[in-house]
């Protein structure tokens, strides 16, 4: 298994810096549970997969700690550990889809992959499309260079500052005002106080978000509270913490389509569900996200049974 260290980071968040990464699909990782249980916890039948024997898995990379390349291209992160090892528990192979995370949902409902585990928030407009089991928890918050030169202090600070942020995201959401964010968001906060609205600055993939930070094209740059605190430490004579409140934490979730008659699921999302309470219940859930430094966002077995809606 790999064991994350900030130097490790480093070297990631340098390269991404430099250029996005990219490809189609990669290989396992190296130490990862490779080989299926000889008694799988469920049975998913095969005519419900899109490949006999293996879980197809999408996931938006690079999103460090969560999901990234490690240093010979394989994917790692803690959401792909995790995914991992449901798919051990499954009596299954985990192949790794990296997806763009705007279309990520369409991918999954278009045949490209049987689940989705890629730091989703849940959220009502994604719950109208894909079935969520709860897996992790997060806050968002702010990155800046250091120095902090725009001088982002408070939440009113942000109003008519350029903000990078990933597409597709629910902090795009908050920054424009759309989503479950309708009305409501950064632009309510910046009119009650008589300020401009924030300027997003959306990227399809989440390195270049980062990049027009480093580059100051962005006066900020938006994400989950793991990946903001992760490239400070990783970058700290490039990137501070902005000592902006962060937004309250939300549940994320492994998305699987929904079944064909309403009110039920599929046999994948059981099966899945089942692997996860079961890594909660052994301890080796908590040992992945403590091995990822991401501990903060475990989650308990009664979250993950309480129906999402």
């Amino acid at each position: 298994m790999f064991r994350f260290s900030r130097l490790a980071l480093a070297a990631t968040v340098i390269a991404l810096v430099v250029s996005a990464c990219g490809g189609a699909k990669a290989s396992p990782t190296p130490g990862a549970a490779a080989t299926p249980w000889a008694s799988p916890l469920a049975t998913i039948p095969s005519d419900q997969l899109l490949f006999q024997g293996k879980l197809v898995i999408c996931s938006d990379m690079p999103y460090p700690p969560q999901e990234y390349f490690g240093a010979f291209g394989n994917p790692i992160g803690s959401d792909i550990e995790i995914g991992q090892e449901i798919a051990h528990r499954l009596g299954l192979e985990a192949q790794i889809v990296n997806s763009v995370f705007d279309t990520i949902i369409p991918a999954l409902t278009g045949g490209k992959c049987d689940v989705i585990i890629s730091a989703q928030n849940i959220n009502a407009e994604r719950l109208g499309q894909v079935d969520m089991i709860p897996f992790f928890e997060a806050g968002q918050a702010f990155l800046v260079q250091k120095g902090n030169p725009a001088h982002i202090l408070t939440t009113e600070d942000l109003c008519g500052k350029k903000i990078a942020v990933e597409a597709g995201t629910t902090m795009l959401d908050f920054l424009g005002a759309t989503g479950n964010y309708s009305g409501t968001g950064l632009p309510k906060v910046c009119s009650d106080a008589g300020k401009p609205a924030p300027d997003p600055k959306p990227f399809s993939k989440d390195p270049d978000a980062l990049a027009a930070l480093q580059a100051g094209t962005a006066d900020a740059y938006f994400s989950d509270l793991p990946v903001v605190i992760g490239y400070a430490g990783a970058q700290p004579d490039a990137f501070e913490v902005a000592p902006v409140p962060q937004i309250e934490p939300a549940l994320e979730g492994i998305s699987v389509a929904k079944a064909a008659t309403a009110g039920q699921h599929t046999p994948i999302y059981d099966a899945v569900k089942a692997a996860l309470l079961s890594m909660i219940a052994d301890g080796s859930y908590l040992n992945i996200l403590t091995t990822y430094e991401v501990e903060g966002g475990a989650i308990t077995a009664d979250v993950v049974n309480t129906p999402q809606q």
